[in-house]
């Protein structure tokens, strides 16, 4: 009887370390970066001519006159 459970003890310990490994390993992850863009939109430009056109706006009716 010793050697039968001895058998099955051998056994349960020669199946479970050949079953691989315990933890789980992820796999990596590939990074896709997007293409760095030249120049840009132009999307500044639409403030800056608000802007612009307000200042224009504000300084047209002044009078810059000196001595009166």
């Amino acid at each position: 009887m010793k050697l039968f459970a001895m058998t099955a003890a051998a056994l349960a310990a020669g199946t479970s370390a050949f079953a691989g490994d315990v933890t789980f390993v992820a796999p990596e992850v590939v990074a896709i970066e997007e293409p760095a863009r030249m120049g840009g939109s132009g999307a500044w430009l639409i403030p800056l001519i608000i802007a612009a056109v307000i200042l224009l706006a504000v300084t047209q009716g002044e009078d810059n006159t000196v001595g009166n």
